[in-house]
Formats: C-alpha cells, sequence, structure tokens
C-alpha cells in the first residue's frame, strides 16, 4: 500500500495546507478523515489562494478528493467551498467524494457551542464556535444526523423533531435571556446565540435545500479506495489540526473533539494503518498556538511580535492572531514517538531571516528537575521552565530558495539542530507560500 499521511506537529496551523497542495501532484487519491471546518488550509498555486476548511487541498491535482466518515460536516461551508472551487476552473465531477456516513453540524451545535463557553467564564477552552465539539458529542451519544438521514426526508424528520425538542431544554436552561456572542469568534454571524427556541420546520427545510446541492458528491469512498490498496494506488492522508490538539494526549481539554494521529486514519478513513508507507510530520521553524491552553515557549517580547507579523499568523478558520514562541524540539519529539515519523517538513524557515538570534527548547523542567511533556497535564504545563538552547541567526534572505546548500551556514545549522534534537530527518523544507519554494531532499 503506497499511503502517505501528512500530520501538523505542533498546535496546528503548521503549513500543511502547502505541503499537502505540493506532494498530491503525485497522488491518486487524497483523504480528509477527521475534523470539521474548525481547521483551515490555505493553498497558494497557480490558480490563486484559496483557504479550505473541508474540501481536501489535494483538490488542485489531478488526485480523486474524498472526504470520508470521520469528518464533520457544515453543509454550507461545504457549498461555498465547492462554489469557490468551480468558479476558479477546478472540476469537481467524479472527482470530489463525500461519505454518507459524515456527521452534520446542525444550528443547534452552534448554539451550544457558544453557551457552554460563555458558561465557563475565565474557564473558557477557547472553542472556534463552529459547532465542533457539540456535533462529536451528539455523535458517541447516539443523537448524531448523519448524511444517511438526509437522504430519507421522513426519517429525517423524526430524528430532527427528537433533537430539536431535546436541545432547546438545553438552550433554554443555559440562555440568560439575552443575545450572547461566543467568546473567540469575530464577525462570524453564527457566533451570534438567542435565547429563542429553534424551530424545526425553519432547519429541515434549509437543511434539505443545501443537501441538494451536495447530493451529486455523496457516494462511499471505501470500495474505491480499498481498490487503489490492491491496485498499489498512491493515497494520500490529509490530517487537519495538530498532534496536542488531539483529543487524547494534546493539551486537554484545550485540544479539538477528534483523533489527529495516525491511528485515526482506521476509524476515520476505514483502511488499516499498517499499510501506511510514509508519515510526515509538518513542524514550523518555529511555534504557534491560537485560543487558550498551555504554551512552554511563548513568547510575550518584540521577538513574539516580529514572529507574528514576518509570518503573518493569523488563523485561517477565526482571523484571530495566534501567539508565537520559539521552536519546541520537546513538543515534536514526542510528536515523533506518537505517530512513526519517517521524516518531517519544515515550514516558513524564512519567517526566521530578520532574527540576530534564535532559541529552541531543547527540553523542559518542572522544580528544577526534567520533565517530559507527558508527565502531567495543562496545568503543569503551564508551570514548566523550558531550557534553551541559542544559535546565532543568518539575517541573509532564504525566501525562494530550492536547494538547501544555498541557504545560509547558519540557517542549514539550525535545521540540522532541529533534525538532531527531535531524531527524525526533514525531507521537505518550505522557504515562502508558494508550491515551487520548496527544499527536497
Amino acid at each position: 500500500m503506497l499511503a502517505t499521511f501528512i500530520v501538523g506537529s505542533q498546535w496546528g496551523d503548521e503549513g500543511k495546507g502547502k505541503i499537502i497542495d505540493f506532494l498530491s501532484t503525485k497522488a491518486n487519491y487524497v483523504v480528509r478523515f477527521h475534523g470539521g471546518n474548525n481547521a483551515g488550509h490555505t493553498v497558494i498555486n497557480q490558480y490563486g489562494t484559496f483557504p479550505l476548511h473541508l474540501v481536501p487541498s489535494g483538490i488542485f491535482s489531478k488526485a480523486t478528493a474524498c472526504i470520508t466518515n470521520g469528518t464533520v460536516l457544515d453543509l454550507e461551508v461545504l457549498i461555498q467551498e465547492i462554489e469557490m472551487l468551480e468558479k476558479a476552473g477546478i472540476l469537481l465531477k467524479n472527482r470530489l467524494l463525500i461519505s454518507p456516513r459524515c456527521h452534520i453540524i446542525m444550528p443547534y451545535h452552534k448554539i451550544l457551542d457558544g453557551l457552554y463557553e460563555s458558561a465557563k467564564g475565565k474557564g473558557k477552552t477557547g472553542t472556534t464556535g463552529r459547532g465542533i465539539g457539540p456535533v462529536y458529542a451528539d455523535k458517541v451519544s447516539y443523537n448524531g444526523i448523519r448524511l444517511f438521514d438526509l437522504m430519507d426526508k421522513k426519517k429525517f424528520s423524526e430524528k430532527l423533531a427528537t433533537q430539536v425538542a431535546v436541545k432547546n431544554k438545553i438552550i433554554t436552561a443555559l440562555s440568560d435571556n439575552e443575545t450572547l456572542k461566543h467568546p473567540r469568534v469575530k464577525n462570524n454571524i453564527m457566533a451570534t446565540i438567542s435565547h429563542q427556541p429553534l424551530i424545526q420546520k425553519e432547519i429541515e427545510e434549509k437543511l434539505l435545500h443545501v443537501f441538494a446541492k451536495i447530493k451529486p458528491y455523496i457516494k462511499e469512498p471505501h470500495p474505491i479506495l480499498m481498490q487503489a490498496v490492491k491496485q498499489n494506488k498512491h493515497i494520500l492522508f490529509e490530517g487537519a489540526q495538530g498532534v496536542f490538539l488531539d483529543n487524547d494526549w494534546g493539551t486537554y481539554p484545550y485540544v479539538t473533539a477528534s483523533t489527529v494521529l495516525t491511528g485515526g486514519i482506521n476509524s476515520g478513513a476505514s483502511l488499516p494503518v499498517q499499510g501506511i508507507s510514509e508519515v510526515l510530520g509538518v513542524v514550523k521553524a518555529y511555534t504557534t498556538r491560537v485560543g487558550e491552553g498551555p504554551f512552554p515557549t511563548e513568547l510575550f517580547d518584540k521577538d513574539g511580535d516580529e514572529l507574528r507579523k514576518e509570518g503573518a499568523e493569523f488563523g485561517t478558520t477565526t482571523g484571530r492572531a495566534r501567539r508565537c514562541g520559539w521552536f519546541d524540539a520537546e513538543l515534536v519529539k514526542f510528536a515523533c514517538e506518537l505517530n512513526g515519523y519517517t521524516s518531517i517538513a519544515i515550514t516558513k524557515l524564512d519567517v526566521l531571516d530578520t532574527f540576530k538570534t534564535l532559541s529552541i527548547c531543547t527540553g523542559y523542567t518542572y522544580k528544577g528537575k526534567p520533565v517530559r511533556y507527558y508527565d502531567g497535564d495543562a496545568d503543569f504545563l503551564q508551570e514548566i521552565k523550558p531550557v534553551y538552547k541559542t544559535l546565532p541567526g543568518w539575517q541573509e534572505p532564504t525566501k525562494g530558495l530550492t536547494v538547501f546548500e544555498k541557504l545560509p551556514k547558519e540557517a542549514q545549522r539550525y535545521i540540522k539542530e532541529i533534525e538532531k534534537l527531535v531524531s527524525v530527518k526533514a525531507s521537505l523544507i518550505s522557504t515562502g507560500p508558494e508550491r515551487e519554494a520548496i527544499i527536497i531532499r
């Protein structure tokens, strides 16, 4: 089985979209198997600039793009992306396959997302407000609504009636007769939360209208992917989010609702993980995080501001500013252990071009003793102290370089130091947002 899994190795936003876009030119199938539109990949290529949240980033190649059962769908967002791609001249017919087993993000999921966050007060998780947590909660508590259900109007109506009745009681109990706004999402109409009860007929009519537009793309990808395995075709699995947002191994509760790791491919896309030939971990040349939660190497000084400015660190999904810090080798080393990386891809090296010196976190200490990431929880990570190694910067432009030996010596040393600390080689180094700005090693 020729299968490659590409996964973010920090807290997301590592530049996976570009790496996926680059590697998908040699893939037969590109698969999105988990998460929802709480993740965003920005792809820049000859067709233009595309912020994608659900459609796999590999859609720009000749590959068949599959959204499998582990993904949750906001149908309005999905339609917007389909229309954006068609307008750019990207052919989707017979190339975009969506599993009917995908669960649907309903209006009440977004409302509950905001109400839960509001109820937590200062202890809020910092979600995107897209309804991801509540839809996965409904999935595992047998209350979910899937694309399968929308194929049968009577069944859909019956299921929706039950859920609207239950959710209205919860919404009424949590609302305080005021219009609330999700604390983390700006300029998002869907984040405005009213205490008014939901009306089933309105939800039903709107969803069925949107469903009609995506119905031509609904086809179970499993038999097609299994046939691809038998024919030794190349399958590219596209990870959303990052390892440390994984629901089990991330900085819980400041995590996402799905499994981000390699093992999630089996449940989220139905294919055996033992057939995966390459696992590529994508890492930024520094570290960023969006939302709440521990961040051991976070910078609150001019260096942090410069990273944010030079790296244009603002979220694809929410537009909010990202927190920035030095490269955390302890974090990435553990990501390598969890996923069994065969190599890593380092992105945004050119963002560091202006720095006189650079720091790399080589490990953590807690109360003066060396510790590992997995030795504690999120509260523990708030208390640890990073141990740094300082390296000279190069203060020369690396943007657009495509040969490793043409990088400044200090930049080469920085890459080699990362490889040494995480015990995995870098096979790709990105030196700009364009598809061509990449070093292949």
